[in-house]
């Protein structure tokens, strides 16, 4: 068995801004790091049109095509990037153990998680249909909110996100009918009346989405019910939000690391340090608050570093101990 198992000295488990930029700076302090790209190679970005807000593109980028430029630079210092993802862990003991598609073993000093999290969706055929032709579903108003100028859209969502990008929606759109299934806001009251206040949002309360209408190519409009009086009215949109959370890919570590009561990683404040030492996390397995390439990017340079700097500690230890 033993002839089976890899020995790394850092194993970043994800790739998207956080683990390709955790990849470069670990590469570059000599930790000759592995990075498994996981189930979506580049992350969440590979999915979004056109990344405007990240320092150093003044004409912008699309994201694929910056995912591709950190994995150039991460492989350029030497980092070993791989196809495939992490499906089981161990990290009971001093050496953290990951398995890799379930057969690959690998013994690892350190540990960095990217894992990011992935946008929850209703699930409706015809929504899935639509998302995966890009013809009109997003769940990232920031990310393809410009490709809706002009035109009219509908946001499914009741929380703090849902109002933002709403909000957002509205400075861009010539109406922006959002889709409320309870009787009231789960945001703050701050960002309730924001959007109350604005005057191209359209609220409709009691009312939850049964279908995505389009040509089969792109969405044409939604039909929503209202929950009170059984109503079904159809709504002209080219575009369907939604806007109801996000999910963190985090079920393979939670009986070793702790997580909050949705799934994300809780990490030492101010650091990116798990309860485990030797596993960091960074980018959005962590952050539930600001989930943007650039603060996932940070927050793989943390990762990358308290990692260099434990195993610095760690050869300190081992050598006091032998000369002592």
């Amino acid at each position: 068995m033993s002839d089976t198992i890899e020995r790394v000295k850092c194993l970043i488990i994800g790739s998207g801004p956080a683990g390709y930029t955790a990849a470069i700076y670990a590469a570059r302090a000599n930790m000759y790091p592995v990075l498994y790209q996981g189930t979506q190679p580049g992350g969440q970005l590979t999915t979004t049109n056109e990344v405007e807000n990240f320092p150093g593109y003044p004409e912008g980028v699309t994201g694929p095509e910056m995912m591709v430029q950190l994995q150039e630079q991460a492989k350029r210092f030497g980092t070993d990037v791989r196809d495939g993802w992490a499906t089981k862990v161990d990290f009971s003991g001093d050496i953290h153990k990951v398995w890799i598609n379930d057969t690959k073993e690998i013994h690892c000093e350190t540990v960095i998680i990217s894992t990011g999290a992935s946008a929850k969706y209703l699930g409706l055929p015809s929504e899935q249909h639509y998302l995966q032709m890009g013809g009109g579903v997003s769940a990232c108003a920031v990310c393809d909110g410009f490709f809706y100028r002009n035109q009219e859209v509908v946001i499914v969502g009741a929380g703090d996100s849902a109002c933002e990008e709403a909000h957002y929606l509205s400075k861009m759109c010539k109406k922006v009918t959002m889709l409320v299934r309870s009787e009231v806001f789960r945001a703050s009251k701050i960002m309730e009346e924001r959007v109350r206040k604005t005057e191209n949002i359209e609220i409709l309360l009691h009312t939850e989405t049964e279908e995505v209408l389009g040509d089969g190519n792109v969405v044409t409009g939604i039909l929503a019910k209202n929950k009170t009086t059984g109503e079904i009215i159809e709504i002209p949109a080219t575009g369907f939000f939604v806007a109801i959370g996000h999910k963190p890919n985090t079920d393979i570590f939670k009986d070793y690391l702790n997580l909050d009561e949705t799934g994300y990683i809780i990490n030492e404040p101010g650091t990116s340090k798990t309860n485990v030492p030797g596993v960091f996390v960074g980018g959005d397995a962590a952050d539930h608050v600001y989930r943007q390439a650039v603060t996932a990017a940070g927050t793989g340079c943390m990762a990358a570093l308290d990692a260099e700097r434990y195993l610095a500690a760690k050869e300190h230890a081992n050598i006091n101990a032998v000369t002592a």
